[in-house]
């Protein structure tokens, strides 16, 4: 019998450079895969269906190798990599939403995005219309003694993203918690499907806007590598040069919000001038505030002026001299530490499992970057550490941002420094016949993956975008339980998951 791992065999130099293979299987295949996956030797990078056939990536963290597999033909339904893979059960039932088609023996059926409020049916398989009414969500039966219920959301005190929270506790010790998502549903993958390049580029950028910068440089590489197109040096170090300035924004808003919730607003501010100074410096070097629309396929849709390039250096020489008085203060804090330090503990194992990406994984040994074990240009080329620990709590979480702030500034330092001459941009051509290619980038939370199918004129047939929250969602309700009902909003705000990111 022939290992399903022989499937996955992609090197980061050839998925990144030229249309990405597929390995049709057959439903022996699949399962076989699916018993990799909860055997540990493979992880699952992202679970979709395009039309009857459901396609599963995959990675051989050991050997820093990706593949494709897909399971055709499937008439109303595919065998449940879910039953065996836990991580794989939410995809699945976004599947049965989306396109129609029901995991077999699937541990749970329960519809996911499809909340019975669109007025139709599986948008992306054959589309009809639905004027069903929405039947009440059942959540998870939980029994004991003494336990009561705390529904939380979707309608949230502050500004904020809808999301439902339905926590069963003894006390104030959580028992379960128990996360219903999709209601930011935004029908992404539907709008995208037929249209031309820059429409997917555009719907790109909206998937998570925090992540902007790094949902369409994904986008942009299954784009460049479904076409074969070589993107100018110069173009390569501004997009390095925007994703490290998102990824410093967000650390560091997040490192201020997460001891704003162990009552130390002060934090709050002090962070949140830095990364204000971050947005301006954006915004100066790049004509928004989030960089959006600046990273197109072929390149970058901005250069960076030697004004530009003053502007940046003044940026990280600032944060450099404040950043550490922050870092001290947060560090001996005997209250604040009292809060972060052995709160929501994940386990190793559950990272793993999950193929955690970004802080949730690196805080809990999962140490994986894309950037470097499956790098992309100019990655490849820069000097960088990859922050990892084992302890797992908030606390973890918290140091990994730090360290990730500090490798950031490097960065961005070492592309100014070394930042080529040349054009930014280079032409993309017509397809001519079907193109398929995958994209994976390493934002802020983690690894974004976009697998992308165009038809014979250049047109988007399909575009699948992952965000790294999926597999991040289901390990906070591991985290908060035997925790306190108050401790959820530090471990949410360590995680800090996407809700617009997930719902698509």
């Amino acid at each position: 019998m022939t290992s399903i791992l022989v499937h996955v065999d992609q090197l980061p130099t050839a998925f990144r450079t030229a249309p990405m293979p597929r390995h049709r299987v057959d439903a022996r295949q699949w399962n076989q895969a699916g018993e990799a996956l909860a055997a540990g030797e493979l992880t699952l990078l992202g679970l979709w269906a395009h039309g009857a056939t459901v396609h599963m990536a995959l990675l051989d963290q050991a050997a820093n190798r990706i593949g494709i597999v897909s399971l055709g033909n499937r008439r109303g339904s595919f065998p449940s990599i879910g039953r065996l893979h836990a991580p794989a059960i939410r995809l699945e039932r976004t599947i049965a939403d989306m396109s129609g088609l029901e995991p077999e023996d699937a541990p749970d059926s329960r519809p996911w995005l499809d909340h019975g409020r669109w007025g139709v049916s599986h948008p992306l398989g054959k589309l009809e219309t639905s004027w069903a009414k929405a039947k009440p969500y059942p959540f998870l039966p939980v029994e004991g003694e003494s336990l009561h219920q705390i529904p939380v959301g979707p309608v949230h005190a502050g500004i904020i993203e809808p999301g439902h929270f339905r926590f069963t506790a003894q006390g104030e010790t959580v028992v379960r918690l128990e996360a219903r998502l999709g209601y930011v549903h935004k029908g992404i993958e539907k709008l995208i499907q037929g249209g031309d390049l820059e429409r997917g580029m555009t719907l790109a950028g909206r998937t998570s806007g925090d992540s902007t910068v790094a949902c369409q440089w994904a986008y942009a590489q299954a784009v460049e590598a479904a076409l074969a197109v070589k993107v100018p040096a110069r173009a390569l170090y501004i997009r390095a040069i925007m994703a490290e300035l998102e990824r410093l924004a967000n650390h560091l808003g997040d490192f201020g919000a997460i001891c704003n919730d162990a009552a130390f607003a002060m934090m709050l501010a002090q962070a949140g001038v830095l990364r204000e100074n971050v947005l301006r410096a954006a915004d100066t070097c790049f004509g928004h505030r989030f960089m959006r629309d600046c990273v197109v396929p072929g390149g970058v849709s901005r250069d960076l002026t030697a004004e530009g390039v003053a502007t940046l250096q003044a940026l990280v020489a600032a944060i450099r001299e404040r950043f550490p008085k922050l870092v001290a203060l947060y560090d001996n804090t005997a209250s604040l530490l009292d809060r972060t330090v052995a709160t929501g503990y994940l386990k190793p194992e559950l990272a793993r499992q999950f193929g955690a990406g970004g802080f949730v994984g690196r805080a809990s040994g999962r140490d994986f970057d894309v950037r470097r074990n499956l790098a992309y240009a100019p990655y490849d080329e820069l000097a960088f550490e990859v922050p990892a620990r084992d302890d797992g709590d908030v606390n973890a979480r918290v140091w990994i941002r730090i360290e990730e702030i500090r490798q950031s500034l490097s960065l961005i330092g070492q592309c100014l420094v070394s930042l080529p001459d040349g054009p930014v941009r280079a032409e993309i051509p017509v397809a001519g016949e079907p193109r398929e290619g995958i994209g994976l980038v390493e934002g802020f939370r983690g690894d974004i993956l976009v697998w992308l199918a165009l038809d014979a004129k250049g047109r988007i047939a399909r575009c699948h975008l992952r965000d790294p929250s999926w597999f991040q969602w289901p390990l906070l309700e591991a985290v908060i339980e035997d925790n306190i009902v108050a401790d959820f909003p530090l471990c949410n705000k360590s995680f800090n998951c996407s809700y617009s990111g997930h719902d698509l």
